[in-house]
């Protein structure tokens, strides 16, 4: 499922962090030492046939590295 998120993440929340996170160790490897955290929010989001809906997203964050993996967990329309 390609898609962008187009404007901003609405209520962001972190969920878990550091040990908290079951795929801490992958995302050292791939992305590098952070304090990494779960977060999860709501977001317009657009696929690749144009069509947006309104999910609630979920995505991996540190300091310095960003925001990543970012993943529709469900769609509220």
């Amino acid at each position: 499922m390609n898609f962008r998120v187009v404007g901003r993440i609405r209520a962001p929340e972190t969920f878990a962090v550091g040990s908290g996170i079951k795929e801490l160790g992958r995302l050292r490897r791939t992305y590098g030492e952070g304090n990494w955290r779960k977060r999860k929010g709501f977001a317009a989001v657009q696929f690749n046939n144009g069509i947006v809906r309104d999910a609630e997203v979920h995505w991996y964050e540190a300091n310095g590295i960003g925001r990543k993996e970012i993943k529709v967990k469900r769609f509220l329309d």
